[in-house]
């Protein structure tokens, strides 16, 4: 049986949450309360669209990633997430293959969710998150 993978959700780098939030309410969409994740700097919100989520992510400090993200491109699409049925057997598969990671470890990060960030020399310019379906 060949596993399912769905889009859990697109990551989107804004200078300001409460100004991106404005439009997503304007549209009638309900957002998430706010949350932040410490070790990656950034404060986030969700806003669910059909079976996937828009990710709205704002630094907490300079150099953030996010922070460089906005400095060096501006504010737009960030990453796309993927959600996999096996976090730690899809790392293993990845790292096997010798696929480029951004880091080996796999963390917890907003709602509790581990995850992984694939690098984008391994997928065509995209930078790809994987997270535990």
């Amino acid at each position: 049986m060949i596993p399912t993978f769905q889009i859990d959700h697109l990551g989107i780098a804004v200078r300001s949450l409460s100004s991106a939030k404005a439009l997503y309410e304007k549209l009638g969409l309900s957002i998430s309360p706010e949350e932040t994740v410490e070790h990656e700097q950034v404060k986030l919100v969700m806003v669910p669209v059909g079976e996937s989520r828009l990710e709205l992510l704002e630094a907490t400090s300079p150099d953030s990633t996010i922070a460089k993200f906005i400095a060096k491109r501006g504010e737009g699409l960030h990453h796309v997430c993927l959600k996999v049925p096996d976090l730690a057997a899809a790392v293993a598969r990845l790292k096997a293959d010798g696929v480029r990671l951004v880091s080996e470890e796999i963390k917890v990060g907003a709602g509790g969710h581990r995850y992984v960030f694939v690098h984008p020399a391994s997928t065509g310019g995209v930078l790809l998150e994987l997270v535990q379906s």
